[in-house]
């Protein structure tokens, strides 16, 4: 006999065991939020599990069922920043702009982020304070500079016939100082812009950057759909 959801047009209730499964991932991402906001506020030596579960509206055994310990939530905040990243790059790769206007675009595209979301907050916030966490967290930025190296070397002259690549082995290599370069001047803008006016200021610190390390870049910012305009 037909289901009469099925004549209908309406699908069956989901099972028991798939609502449990849906509400504890809606709890997790709870808490690893709640985790984030801490972290970001108060840094990670001051954050308790009593404060996640507070902030959460749960109790520290919901917290604990789903996070070992506070290192647990630190790493998965940091995996969580990473991620973030992550999706930041891929949005500005599907843009298909020339390679000085795509590293730009990004960089402009994660200091808003960094400005507006909690998650990158609480990362470069964890970053700092890595050698005070009892887990491993990855190193920072490394990703973030492979990326935009790759990015940079696109350029880079091929091959010649006869075998001799000193040009290309040239050119990776000055890409990859300059990659070197711009993300240590970005993350250093960050952290004062932090610091002095709660990156309040970042996106505009960041186009300085870009200018500055790259005196010939106006028009591959004036590609750039975050960048301000003039």
């Amino acid at each position: 006999m037909a289901n009469s959801g099925d004549l209908f047009g309406v699908s069956a209730p989901a099972t028991t065991k798939e609502l449990k499964q849906e509400r504890a991932i809606r709890t997790r991402e709870r808490v690893l939020a709640s985790a984030a906001e801490a972290f970001a506020a108060k840094g990670y030596p001051a954050v308790t599990i009593l404060d996640v579960a507070q902030a959460a509206g749960l109790t520290k055994g919901a917290v604990y069922f789903h996070y070992e310990n506070k290192d647990a939530l630190a790493v998965a905040v940091t995996e969580l920043f990473n991620r973030r990243i992550g999706e930041i790059a891929h949005a500005v790769e599907e843009l298909c702009l020339p390679p000085v206007s795509a590293v730009a675009e990004l960089l402009i595209r994660t200091a808003v982020a960094f400005r507006d979301e909690t998650a990158l907050q609480a990362g470069a916030r964890l970053q700092l304070e890595r050698q005070l966490i009892g887990a491993q967290i990855p190193l920072p930025y490394e990703g973030y500079t492979h990326l935009i190296t790759s990015w940079l070397a696109k350029d880079v002259a091929p091959v010649e016939a006869d075998g001799d690549d000193r040009t290309a082995r040239q050119a990776l290599s000055s890409a990859t100082t300059l990659a070197t370069v711009l993300v240590s001047a970005f993350f250093g803008a960050q952290h004062i812009s932090w610091v002095l006016n709660n990156r309040a200021d970042l996106a505009e610190r960041t186009i300085a950057v870009v200018r500055t390390i790259i005196p010939c870049a106006e028009e591959d910012i004036e590609l750039c759909p975050s960048a301000p305009r003039r």
